[in-house]
C-alpha cells in the first residue's frame, strides 16, 4: 500500500539515464546495441549440451570408420551447428591436423572475445548503477541543505535523496551482475562444446576407435554428466 513512496521520477532518470548514457560513452553504438540485445540471450536455450555434442561426435566417427573419411561431407549437411560443419569439411578436404587445430581455436577465441564483450558491457553497466545512485543521493542532499530553514521538508527530502542509491544498487544487483553471471556461465558451457567438437574432430581424423574417441570426450563432463550418460548408453543397450 506504500509501493508509491519508492517512485520518484527525478530519481530514475539520473540513476537509470545517467548509468545507461556513461555507458553508451563508454562503447561504440554497435557495441552498446548488441550489449542491450544480448539480455535476451539470459532466455535462450542451449542447442545443445555436452552428451548430446559427445554423441554426434560419436555418430560421426562410426560413419568414418565404417565409410571413410569423405563420407563425412554428406553427414555435415545435416549438422545444425555452424563450428562443427566447418571442422568437419576441414578434415574431409585432408587438411592438416595442426592447421585444422589452429583454425578452430583461432574462431573458438573470436567467439570467446565476442562473448565477453557483452559481458564486460553489463558489468560496467552494474559498476555505472551504484556511482550514479551516489551522484542522485549528493543532489538531494545539496537540495535538502538549501531548504533547512523549512523543518517539514527534511524528511521527505533525505527519502528522495535515499531513492537514488537504491534504485543504483537494484540496478546493479537485481539486473546487471545477475545478467553478466549469466552470460559468463552460457558462454563457459559453449566452450566446453566447441573443445569437445575440436577433440573429437581431430580424434576422428587420426582414425581412433568410436570408444576411445568417446572415453576421451568424457574427460570434459562433470561425474554427473558422466553417470547419466552412462546409464543412458545402458538403457539403450538394453
Amino acid at each position: 500500500q506504500n509501493f508509491g513512496r519508492y517512485i520518484d521520477m527525478p530519481s530514475a532518470i539520473i540513476t537509470f539515464g545517467g548509468s545507461f548514457f556513461a555507458v553508451m560513452a563508454m562503447y561504440s553504438m554497435k557495441d552498446y546495441v548488441a550489449g542491450l540485445k544480448s539480455f535476451m540471450l539470459v532466455f535462450k536455450a542451449p542447442v545443445t549440451d555436452a552428451r548430446a555434442m559427445i554423441q554426434n561426435i560419436i555418430d560421426l566417427s562410426n560413419v568414418a570408420r565404417k565409410e571413410g573419411l569423405l563420407s563425412l561431407e554428406e553427414a555435415s549437411a545435416e549438422l545444425d551447428d555452424p563450428f562443427l560443419r566447418k571442422g568437419v569439411l576441414l578434415i574431409v578436404d585432408g587438411t592438416d591436423p595442426e592447421l585444422v587445430r589452429a583454425i578452430m581455436d583461432t574462431e573458438l577465441t573470436s567467439v570467446d572475445s565476442r562473448h565477453r564483450k557483452k559481458i564486460a558491457f553489463w558489468e560496467d553497466l552494474g559498476a555505472m548503477g551504484p556511482a550514479w545512485g551516489m551522484i542522485g543521493t549528493l543532489i538531494g542532499l545539496i537540495n535538502m541543505l538549501q531548504q533547512m530553514s523549512d523543518p517539514s521538508s527534511i524528511g521527505p527530502s533525505m527519502a528522495v535523496a535515499l531513492i537514488t542509491t537504491l534504485y543504483g544498487s537494484m540496478l546493479a544487483n537485481w539486473i546487471c551482475f545477475p545478467i553478466a553471471a549469466k552470460l559468463k556461465s552460457k558462454n563457459e558451457e559453449e566452450m566446453v562444446i566447441k573443445e569437445i567438437m575440436i577433440e573429437g574432430l581431430l580424434s576422428i581424423q587420426a582414425g581412433e576407435n568410436p570408444r576411445v574417441i568417446e572415453e576421451k570426450l568424457k574427460s570434459f563432463l562433470t561425474p554427473a554428466e558422466k553417470a547419466e550418460m552412462e546409464e543412458a548408453g545402458g538403457e539403450a543397450d538394453g
